[in-house]
């Protein structure tokens, strides 16, 4: 199955809840950390909705 690596590049200050809580279950803690998953479709749903706060890239 394929990787992708997410990092968090944005800061969640300002930002909703439910995002905020997007960008915990992806198990990022700190700004600028980066975090390897399996690409299916649950993560990839994740990463739309806080696109604006993280990039991907294949790993």
């Amino acid at each position: 199955m394929a990787k992708i690596k997410v990092t968090w590049e944005r800061s969640g200050i300002n930002q909703k809840i439910d995002q905020k809580r997007t960008i915990r279950a992806l198990g990022l803690r700190k700004l600028g950390q980066t975090v390897v998953h399996d690409d299916n479709r649950t993560i990839h749903g994740m990463v739309m909705k806080v696109r604006h706060l993280v990039t991907v890239e294949e790993a």
